[in-house]
């Protein structure tokens, strides 16, 4: 069931970004299609899974949850555009192929990741009549803040100073909820707008939401070790090679996996508090730290 849902949303939101970004006019075709080849070279579409799983447990029609989905996919393309840069970490292999710096080049990457996250906020703006304003403006400031100088962007920024540098494991946590969990717990966090669910059913996803953020970021942590460059898509072993702070370098692999195993422990006890059927999103959970790419 999961591997079946994974596979239909990753198709949906493919299709709602193909969308969008075919629309656009051909007055720059150069940055329209490195924009489509940093947004559609594949992933796993961790973050459209979440809005969608979250959002259809909670009883959302699909289609309004089409935006949020695309939107937040957006803003994680951008910052992988701008995260391969030379200027950040250097990476010539994203998902098997090509950076956009590579196959363009490096003005173009940069262009394509400011224009990415600008239409994030044109998608998420857009008249829906699912939607009220406020409940669009709450998603427009959810998605602000996951991924800017409060979220991602502050956590990259640790991250770059970090490298070459030794840092606790409190500060190599804040780095990561920032970093990587942000935009994690952002996308049920959009989700929980779109569904207008109850204070206290809210807390417990967004406590979810942020173990799982975190599990995700240690698993790929360990997973820089452990698997091949073939399975991940990417250079094996990049984050040794970039003297980063890692959790298997402070707390050693059998450490890192079960930290990781805790978080996602502490998420599925959140999901165990719902009066929902969680199952998919506690498989998803699982799934986490059980992937090898």
């Amino acid at each position: 069931m999961l591997a079946e849902a994974i596979k239909t949303y990753q198709k949906r939101v493919d299709a709602v970004l193909s969308e969008h970004l075919n629309q656009l006019d051909d007055a720059a075709t150069h940055l329209k299609a490195a924009m489509l080849h940093g947004a559609l070279l594949g992933g796993k579409r961790i973050r459209p899974f979440l809005v969608y799983s979250v959002g259809d447990m909670l009883g959302v029609n699909i289609d309004a949850l089409d935006k949020a989905a695309a939107a937040i996919e957006c803003i994680h393309a951008y910052s992988l555009i701008h995260d391969d840069l030379p200027a950040m970490d250097n990476d010539a292999l994203r998902r098997g192929q090509p950076t956009v710096h590579i196959a363009f080049d490096e003005a173009t990457a940069i262009l394509a990741g400011d224009a990415l996250q600008t239409l994030a906020f044109e998608i998420i703006t857009a008249p829906c009549e699912t939607l009220t304003p406020s409940q669009q403006l709450a998603m427009v400031s959810a998605l602000a803040k996951a991924s800017g100088y409060q979220g991602m962007c502050g956590g990259q920024a640790i991250d770059l100073s970090a490298t070459n540098h030794s840092i606790n494991l409190q500060r190599l946590t804040e780095l990561h909820n920032k970093k990587t969990g942000a935009l994690i717990s952002c996308a049920v966090e959009l989700a929980l707008i779109t569904a207008n669910v109850p204070k206290v059913q809210y807390q417990l996803m967004m406590q979810y939401a942020q173990s799982l953020g975190l599990a995700f970021q240690v698993q790929d942590d360990i997973l820089d070790i452990t698997a091949s460059t073939e399975e991940l898509g990417k250079p094996q072993g990049s984050d040794e090679q970039s003297n980063k702070s890692t959790f298997p370098k402070l707390l050693g692999l059998d450490g890192a996996k079960a930290c990781a195993e805790q978080l996602i422990q502490d998420a599925l006890s959140a999901l165990t508090k719902l009066p929902y059927n969680s199952q998919l999103i506690a498989d998803f959970a699982r799934y986490i730290i059980e992937r090898r790419l």
